[in-house]
């Protein structure tokens, strides 16, 4: 396996804490996407709901795929995790994932749980291209 790093530099620097943003797996033409936050350069959230930081995290996941030569349209997988209990948010969070995702239709689990990359963090999504 031959890897690409990939680090757009309008998101947050992930070097500290031993990763990067996305790897490419140039062998097999897979794009491995870390869990995308809302956190700016500086580690802040820029919005403090569910809704809000869903669009951020978003946003900063195309950020990554475009950086990484892939796509929406090239989703496999996405791995939607939300601070809480998910059937809570599932409502308010579906419409705007449906938007995102248009056709591509990857595959999704949802998942909830106690904690995130920081206190503030309320949804984290990791996901799985290929290269377009």
């Amino acid at each position: 396996m031959r890897k690409q790093l990939i680090n757009p530099p309008q998101l947050h620097d992930g070097s500290p804490f031993g990763m990067s943003q996305a790897v490419i797996d140039t062998a097999s033409a897979t794009v491995y996407i870390s869990g995308q936050v809302d956190w700016d350069a500086n580690h802040q959230v820029s919005c403090h709901t569910v809704e809000g930081q869903l669009s951020k995290v978003l946003a900063n996941l195309t950020a990554v795929l475009d950086a990484s030569g892939s796509s929406v349209e090239s989703l496999l997988s996405l791995r939607v995790y939300v601070r809480g209990e998910l059937g809570e948010f599932i409502g308010d969070m579906a419409p705007i994932l449906a938007q995102f995702l248009g056709e591509s239709r990857p595959s999704l689990t949802g998942i909830g749980v106690s904690s995130l990359a920081s206190p503030e963090t309320l949804v984290e999504i990791e996901a799985t291209a290929a290269l377009t």
